[in-house]
């Protein structure tokens, strides 16, 4: 259960901002990514709809990290709400992260949401599928695949302080080819 190489590229600019709030792993699936920063002493709220994940995340915690796991927390939470429109369905309104990380997950409607949720200086490190994926296997689905620039277009009045479109090799189960075409940035509140 390895995490993304993208996190070492952030860890430093993550440990400098987590002093006052937490780092959200939204959408944190087996929480590989989220874990990893635990490992590194930074606060984690661990956000997903399916409670056996977070209850998966809550046991390797248990197994595996024998330090107080204070630093973790846990948010069973719909992001995919039909009618975003209306301000108490919006599931960040009103919630402060030092940073924001998502990998291999998109919805769209919900970029205002985590740009406005991320603390001023504070950074979103996002990873997920480009639209150059589906020669390479899942997800094949446009509404799950970034367009090219898009991450870069989306986070255009932050600082960028990292970004990468491109096919990288995949050495996880995830890859049906070994290659995965991805779309990735760091970036910085202003």
């Amino acid at each position: 259960m390895n995490h993304s190489p993208l996190l070492e590229k952030a860890i430093e600019l993550l440990r400098e901002v987590n002093s006052e709030e937490p780092v959200l792993d939204l959408a944190c699936g087996n929480g590989r990514n989220g874990l990893y920063l635990i490992n590194q002493n930074i606060d984690v709220v661990f956000s997903d709809i399916k409670e056996s994940a977070l209850e998966q995340v809550k046991s390797t915690l248990i197994s595996h990290h024998d330090e107080d796991k204070s630093s973790a927390k846990f948010w069973q939470v719909d992001f995919e709400q039909d009618s975003f429109e209306q301000e108490e369905l919006k599931p960040l309104a009103g919630k402060s992260f030092s940073a924001i990380i998502v990998f291999r997950y998109l919805h769209r409607s919900l970029f205002e949401q985590i740009k406005q949720a991320v603390t001023a200086g504070g950074y979103v490190v996002y990873e997920t599928f480009s639209v150059d994926q589906p020669q390479f296997g899942r997800p094949k689905n446009p509404d799950f695949l970034l367009r090219h620039g898009e991450l870069a277009e989306l986070f255009s009045d932050w600082q960028i302080i990292h970004s990468f479109e491109g096919i990288i090799d995949a050495k996880n189960a995830d890859a049906e080819s070994g290659k995965q075409a991805i779309a990735q940035i760091i970036a910085r509140k202003p």
